[in-house]
């Protein structure tokens, strides 16, 4: 049983989620980040707000407005009050973006990059984006004229649009003669998707002018509205963000294909929950828009500035300049794997660990390319959650499907903003014959796995990979994850069973190997941790480390609070949301927790059991989270190979001795960097690729 009885013993999630975010700010801010990677960060600041409006705050909000409480808000808070407090650390946070972003500007300048507006441009450059706007700019744009409409146009979620007021001058007759009035009108004008947002002036002397889009439009606003005779006009960006929850309906005639798409077009009228708007708008102008989009005071409405959308910025140019941008690593080879030779065979000798993007996510499509064409493979299995735009890992199996192998594809369709795509590939696959599965009623289906069955002998031998990430690879090189490439027959045996569970998910399998959620991953690292506690309490080794993207689950916390009680020594490093306190005297002394934020998106699940000496590690594809926990399906895999534990073992070491790009998970969301005066500085991220670079050859030589 929860329990909610002492003040602060948990964390809200949205707080954390919002220091998290925080964090990635910081990075923005940091001088010692190159600085266009400095405006990455802040696109990506701005991109993770819009989801979290759409989601998490959506969530509360809903809450709020039914008067409904959840086991995963501390009886600290109410849904209500939550929301508030949530909209004011939103504002401080935008406006302390906004403040960043001035920073970047001006060392932007002083490197010759320059962000100009409509107003400064010189004569060369108002033809430039007089042309550039007839050509490009004006067969794009959606312009509304709202005064006389019978119904106010749909404002898309999360786009960009122009409010627009023009003062008119009409002429009206009173009885007194001719009398002069000004009339206002509005308009609305959407800012296009399909143009780049940054565009490139015509410089001289080496420099590097951008103006915006939004600035370009500003700029041709005459043009677009020479059939008014207006006194003056203006124009401010607004923004709305809308509850993005999937309703699916009952409807027994149609597919679950069907349902979700429907759900996701109707996402384009789902509830606005966030209102930016330019601080520099008229009052009225304004007031004209929250009334006719019916925003209230319900709905978070935050000042902002010129600019919204500041995700684009993850997208601005590099104009050459690849001085200011993150030095790239090469994506070095795994150790004993050759993406000449056969992958199969090298792994039907011992277990490797690929370690991405330190080490080339090539080896996964290289597995599957194998077995496409391997004409002793009958079989492939694979779950997929988020692909790629032009997915390799989709042309792989359409390629195996083709050569005759039997295909199963469990796909996702309900990963979040993913749905369209997923449904587009699912149908493509269909079309080449491909098995598909669609879940379990009820369940997400979050695992990592793959199965391959080779006909060897007469007899079936199986080989497959599971990981911790998505079998992704454009975000293969920027997300950390690690993926386990096995021969193990009695593992790929219980994956099989995953399979089966899908097809019949009445039964519920035994696994003696892996750890699956819904059913045994709560219970099973339950275990783990009170095999700890009496280790502790008998005076034997005793610790946890554990390595994840968010801490949530109150039972999970409340057991490593026991834990920390009875004497482990608990290690978290903890990406995002960590609703656990650690070093309170009496309830988590023994618990440290740290979250590092860097160039890459720290995505790794390792879980690590100090088991009086002999450790028991895993992989996995679940968080501490209840719905990874409960309503899910996730796999953890063990590690029994002695190279690949010790390699995660070390990774994780690794982790934990960062204390450059290091902050403290911490009750009060200070974001402080860890500071270790005595150690000497120890960037885990750089770190952890020169680990792998230097111990290549050392390593080759011995095999």
């Amino acid at each position: 049983m929860i329990n909610h009885s002492q003040v602060n013993r948990y964390t809200d999630r949205e707080k954390s989620w919002l220091a998290f975010n925080a964090r990635v700010l910081q990075e923005a801010a940091d001088e010692t980040v190159p600085l266009l990677d400095r405006l990455r960060f802040l696109g990506i600041f701005s991109n993770n707000f819009d989801e979290f409006f759409r989601v998490r705050y959506a969530a509360i909000r809903r809450l709020s407005l039914e008067g409904i409480t959840s086991e995963e808000l501390p009886a600290s808070n109410s849904a209500h009050k939550l929301l508030s407090e949530i909209t004011d650390i939103v504002i401080e946070q935008q406006s302390e973006s906004l403040r960043t972003l001035s920073i970047i500007e001006k060392e932007l300048e002083r490197e010759n990059i320059f962000m100009v507006n409509e107003t400064q441009l010189n004569r060369e450059q108002q033809q430039f984006v007089k042309d550039f706007f007839i050509q490009k700019v004006s067969p794009e744009l959606v312009t509304i004229i709202l005064n006389d409409l019978d119904e106010f146009p749909l404002i898309k979620d999360t786009m960009g649009y122009l409010a627009v007021k023009l003062v008119i001058k009409a002429k009206h007759s009173g009885f007194d003669g001719i009398e002069v009035k000004q009339e206002v009108r509005y308009a609305v004008i959407e800012m296009p998707r399909t143009i780049n947002r940054f565009i490139e002036l015509p410089s001289a002397d080496d420099k590097h002018c951008i103006i915006m889009l939004d600035d370009v439009i500003r700029f041709n606003l005459h043009s677009i509205f020479n059939i008014f005779k207006y006194e003056s006009i203006s124009a401010h960006m607004i923004k709305i963000t809308r509850d993005a929850q999937l309703d699916i309906d009952s409807d027994q005639s149609k597919s679950l294909m069907e349902k979700i798409w429907t759900g996701v077009k109707d996402r384009r009228i789902g509830e606005p929950v966030r209102f930016v708007y330019d601080q520099a708008i008229a009052p009225d102008t304004l007031d004209y828009f929250l009334t006719h989009m019916h925003i209230d005071s319900s709905d978070s409405i935050i000042p902002g500035g010129r600019y919204h959308n500041r995700r684009d910025y993850m997208g601005f140019p590099h104009l050459g300049r690849h001085d200011l941008l993150y030095k790239p690593n090469a994506a070095l080879p795994v150790n004993g794997l050759s993406l000449e030779g056969s992958i199969l065979q090298r792994i039907k000798k011992k277990d490797y660990l690929l370690h991405a993007p330190y080490q080339s996510f090539a080896y996964v499509i290289k597995f599957l390319r194998e077995a496409a064409l391997d004409p002793k493979v009958v079989s492939i299995k694979i779950t997929l959650y988020r692909l790629a735009k032009n997915s390799q890992i989709i042309s792989s199996l359409i390629n195996a499907a083709k050569n005759g192998k039997k295909v199963t594809v469990q796909i996702e369709l309900q990963a979040r903003f993913d749905e369209a795509s997923n449904i587009t590939y699912a149908e493509q696959m269909q079309t080449e014959g491909i098995n598909l599965i669609f879940g379990v009623k009820g369940l997400k289906v979050h695992s990592k796995i793959c199965s391959v069955e080779r006909l060897e002998n007469g007899k079936i031998k199986r080989y497959g990979f599971i990981s911790t990430g998505n079998f992704n690879e454009s975000t293969a090189k920027i997300y950390t994850d690690v993926t386990l490439f096995t021969a193990h027959q009695e593992i790929l045996k219980e994956v099989n069973k995953i399979f089966d569970f899908f097809d019949v998910n009445y039964r519920v399998h035994r696994y003696r190997h892996l750890i699956v959620s819904p059913h045994y991953t709560r219970s099973k690292f339950v275990k783990y941790i009170d095999r700890e506690i009496l280790n502790a309490i008998a005076g034997k080794e005793a610790y946890i480390k554990l390595r994840m993207n968010s801490l949530t689950d109150f039972r999970m916390i409340d057991k490593l609070y026991e834990a920390s009680r009875h004497g482990v020594k608990i290690q978290l490093v903890i990406r995002g949301m960590c609703c656990l306190i650690p070093g309170v005297p009496g309830m988590s002394e023994n618990i440290e927790a740290i979250s590092i934020v860097d160039n890459y998106l720290e995505h790794c699940r390792i879980y690590i059991f100090a088991n009086n000496g002999d450790p028991d590690v895993y992989i996995s594809s679940a968080d501490f989270m209840t719905r990874n926990l409960d309503s899910r399906v996730e796999v953890s895999a063990p590690i029994y190979d002695a190279d690949v534990k010790k390699e995660l073992i070390d990774i994780f070491e690794i982790g934990w001795k960062g204390n450059i790009k290091a902050r403290y998970q911490s009750e009060n969301l200070e974001n402080k960097y860890r500071k270790q005066p005595k150690a000497k500085p120890f960037r885990a991220q750089v770190e952890m690729y020169n680990y792998y670079r230097n111990n290549l050859d050392v390593i080759y030589e011995q095999l």
